[in-house]
């Protein structure tokens, strides 16, 4: 076992910015809101707390438009300049400072997602 009395302060600090970085990962991971498909369809005010597992897992890639909206249900919009796009809205996030409202948009092409992201209203 490490005595930290041996330790130099150097590595002391090293140490305790790895414990630190270790924590607050294992946080946030152990707080942060999994993708549910019920939950999303039953209550979208709350799509904020769920949007960003559901772009980071890619759950979507790959899916058709039926796919889709099999997960997620009928987009709020739809649009096709160049690229098919669906878009729904995720709800606000609370916040001290007036936040600008998100947008979760995915993008089609060739009938196949290829690219989930967020966009401001």
């Amino acid at each position: 076992m490490i005595r930290l009395n041996k330790l130099k302060r150097n590595d002391k600090i090293g140490l305790l910015f790895f414990v630190a970085f270790v924590l607050s990962t294992s946080l946030i991971y152990l707080f942060e809101e999994r993708f549910d498909k019920n939950l999303w369809s039953t209550q979208p005010s709350k799509r904020h707390e769920m949007v960003d597992d559901l772009i980071e897992s890619q759950i979507l890639i790959n899916k058709t438009k039926d796919e889709v909206i099999d997960i997620l249900g009928e987009p709020n919009s739809s649009f096709t300049n160049e690229k098919d796009v669906f878009t729904y809205r995720l709800g606000q996030a609370p916040s001290f400072m007036k936040s600008k409202r998100e947008r979760l948009l995915i993008v089609f092409e060739a009938n196949k997602v290829s690219k989930v992201t967020l966009a401001i209203e």
